[in-house]
């Protein structure tokens, strides 16, 4: 039983103004963040797939124990992407919109899908691969799509677990929720627990616990503030939060909890304003019970 606690980046702007020591050269913001935590999600995934040297430089600059979390493509998670967002030799088999946005199809999603762990093979290697995140577009609704949609993704990326966030609450509304956590259950999938404001928004998914894949638990912190998470139009609107000690208490019992029925939990911080995110991730780490966090 392990608890991994890390942030949803390592180089969010932010963090560069405010949390790293100034001056530090972009090529030691990693080896220094892992000096101060044991996990990270890779953001940067999640709008290019990276060289596979860039990925191995990755993997030997953390140490043994450091683990990834790889946010999938934009287009596996079915948000618009441009044509150069593509691996150079996946852009002239793409077919696109009048718009300039790829159409996804069965055999780009398979090749996207085989580029992605292409790309990590060296964290795979290095023992350092926790998991894929795919985070929905909130346009991802049960009203105009199935999650049987995402299956393909799952089976071509096994046995590499996958993480599901959804982005649309009417998923988890009256009986459904029931229905996704089988579904999730059924797949191998690990839902997406989060902290999220108190609000009822379309967008705001409620926090719902659950642990679908006894190997992984995952959750993510993305702040409180409903105003923000509504309307803001930047990273830095939307998920401002500093996270007191009572909130980061009681997202604590909520992954004593996770940790109880998963041999794995993944405790991501994504409240992504400046220096919020790792002094939120390092308080959280202090108030974990030692006998649970490692």
């Amino acid at each position: 039983m392990g608890i991994a606690v890390g942030t949803s980046s390592w180089a969010d702007p932010g963090f560069v103004a405010q949390w790293y020591p100034p001056g530090l050269p972009a090529r030691e913001r990693l080896p220094w963040y892992a000096e101060h935590f044991d996990a990270v999600e890779v953001n940067s995934t999640f709008y290019a797939v990276p060289a596979a040297s860039t990925v191995a430089r990755w993997a030997e600059q953390t140490p043994g124990g450091f683990t990834f979390d790889v946010k999938l493509h934009k287009l596996l998670s079915r948000h618009s992407a441009k044509l150069d967002s593509l691996p150079p030799d996946l852009r002239d088999r793409a077919e696109t919109t009048a718009r300039g946005r790829v159409v996804l199809d069965a055999a780009l999603q398979d090749a996207l899908a085989d580029a992605v762990l292409e790309a990590v093979q060296p964290l795979v290697d290095a023992g350092k691969l926790a998991s894929f995140l795919l985070q929905l577009s909130p346009g991802f609704a049960p009203r105009c799509n199935e999650l049987d949609e995402l299956a393909p993704v799952l089976e071509r990326l096994a046995p590499h677990p996958v993480a599901i966030e959804l982005r649309r609450n009417s998923w988890t509304r009256e009986t459904r929720a029931e229905e996704t956590l089988k579904w999730m259950e059924a797949h191998g999938a690990a839902w997406v627990c989060v902290d999220v404001p108190e609000a009822d928004h379309l967008t705001i998914m409620p926090r719902l616990d659950a642990v679908t894949n006894p190997r992984l638990a995952y959750l993510r912190a993305h702040g409180r503030n409903a105003e923000g998470y509504i309307r803001g139009r930047s990273v830095a609107e939307r998920f401002a939060w500093r996270y007191s000690d009572d909130e980061l208490e009681e997202i604590s019992g909520r992954v004593r909890e996770l940790a109880s029925q998963a041999d794995s939990v993944r405790v991501m911080f994504n409240n992504n304003r400046g220096s919020d995110a790792p002094v939120a991730a390092e308080r959280f780490k202090e108030l974990l019970s030692p006998a649970v966090a490692r």
